[in-house]
């Protein structure tokens, strides 16, 4: 009993010792600002209703579910995959940089976003956005689309989610003209 008495008090007179060299860490006092998930190298599908839409593939995956307006942040760039109904690639987008807005299901797609449809369709722009439940991409930058035969430059931009019906806005650009 007089031996577990000394290691206790050499325990006690340890611990009071190190106690100088303890290094005090501030407690985090906005949860907002601090991810709730971090994540590397990052692929994962989406499904709906047992369908897979979406391959989402990321460098980095931030989740900030206790902020105002809960998002996700891709800091070091995003490749999204839409799938139709039969497991093609409908529509793919790629950026350096993405948030998602968890709650508006809206999707801010930035530096050098390239975009392609199923008809190979290429856009590119410096922001993009795809609003889910309106099933709707837009940008009001400038875009470039290079068709097979054509490239369009416009500033201004809207589409449904595939990017096969679309409208731009003040275009230019350079068109085949037959003799």
């Amino acid at each position: 009993m007089h031996a577990a008495a000394s290691v206790l008090v050499a325990a006690v007179c340890f611990f009071a010792s190190c106690s100088e060299n303890v290094e005090k860490v501030d407690a985090i006092h906005d949860r907002s600002k601090t991810p709730s998930l971090r994540a590397s190298d990052v692929m994962t599908v989406v499904s709906d209703s047992g369908i897979t839409r979406y391959r989402v593939n990321a460098k980095e995956w931030l989740v900030y579910d206790r902020a105002a307006e809960p998002y996700w942040d891709f800091p070091k760039g995003l490749h999204l995959e839409k799938f139709d109904t039969e497991l093609k690639v409908d529509a793919e987008i790629k950026s350096k940089y993405a948030i998602y807005y968890t709650k508006k299901k809206l999707w801010d797609l930035r530096d050098s976003v390239h975009a392609m449809n199923l008809k190979g369709e290429n856009f590119e722009c410096k922001r993009l956005f795809w609003d889910e439940n309106e099933q709707r991409v837009y940008s009001d930058d400038t875009i470039t689309i290079k068709q097979t035969d054509k490239t369009i430059v416009g500033k201004g931009f809207e589409s449904n989610q595939s990017l096969t019906r679309y409208t731009i806005r003040k275009v230019t650009g350079m068109f085949p003209v037959s003799e």
